[in-house]
């Protein structure tokens, strides 16, 4: 299938303009009720089934793990039409530009299907810099939610505020996913929404008491500002950046595959 993408316009601008950016650089997020039109939601949601069912998320995964016997992916999340096309979704693209101006990177994308019994994830936030030294640079996770948030599926908690520390990832991760005074808990949005998160932002995904409810899908795609080299979290993170220019995904978006943005694959600190 051919990635269909809408062609910007006054609605894109309108929202973009609309944005409270004072809000964003205090609080550290933004919620954008049903963001995401239902032909893409409806479009992206099977390729998330595929991605779990067919075995192509855990494949990715090994190859994060050991890439020195697993290499590329079989498939990358990028090649699959609608992830694509959500990469570049033109709304997306004038949320970010407005809370990070002309010059950003793609960083990473993360899809998933995340079954009701999965444990909650603890306190964290998802800044890519080793050491964590200062936050000049703007680094966004943007966590879409195809069939939203209710009373049958995990929450998403927030800490707002806390991206202005300097602190490491899992600085509060003793803490598990306990309530933590001045949390906000976003568990009520309509099917296609969206957070925009400022990378530093500490959350946690708070599953529900006793378990039950239904799957909750996610996509997690990140981006970052220009004008420092970052870290990378994927080892075949060269093959994502060819993958997306060889596809044109960057079309109306030259800088944003570019591999100038990044110093290299970074692992994780034990």
């Amino acid at each position: 299938m051919t990635p269909r993408t809408a062609t910007p316009g006054p609605a894109v601008d309108g929202l973009a303009a609309s944005l409270d950016v004072d809000q964003f650089r205090r609080s550290g997020y933004l919620i954008l009720p049903g963001f995401l039109p239902d032909d893409l939601v409806d479009r992206i949601r099977p390729e998330v089934d595929r991605w779990v069912d067919e075995g192509l998320r855990a494949q990715s995964i090994q190859c994060s793990i050991d890439p020195d016997t697993h290499g590329v992916p079989q498939v990358l999340e990028l090649e699959m039409p609608a992830h694509g096309e959500l990469i570049t979704h033109p709304p997306l693209m004038a949320v970010l530009t407005r809370l990070m101006g002309p010059s950003f990177a793609f960083h990473h994308l993360h899809s998933d299907r995340q079954e009701p019994e999965r444990p909650g994830k603890a306190w964290h936030h998802d800044y890519e810099q080793q050491p964590q030294t200062d936050r000049t640079y703007t680094m966004i996770h943007t966590l879409h939610y195809l069939d939203g948030l209710d009373a049958d599926t995990a929450q998403l908690v927030v800490l707002p505020g806390s991206h202005l520390e300097v602190a490491e990832k899992d600085a509060r991760a003793a803490t598990g996913t306990d309530s933590l005074p001045g949390e906000v808990v976003i568990d009520r949005l309509p099917r296609g929404s969206t957070v925009v998160l400022h990378s530093a932002l500490f959350h946690a995904r708070r599953a529900l008491p006793g378990g039950g409810g239904r799957d909750r899908y996610f996509i997690d795609a990140s981006y970052c500002q220009a004008g420092i080299q970052w870290p990378q979290v994927k080892p075949y993170w060269r093959a994502s950046l060819t993958r997306a220019r060889e596809l044109g995904l960057g079309a109306s978006w030259p800088d944003l595959f570019d591999e100038r943005h990044f110093s290299g694959f970074q692992r994780p600190a034990e």
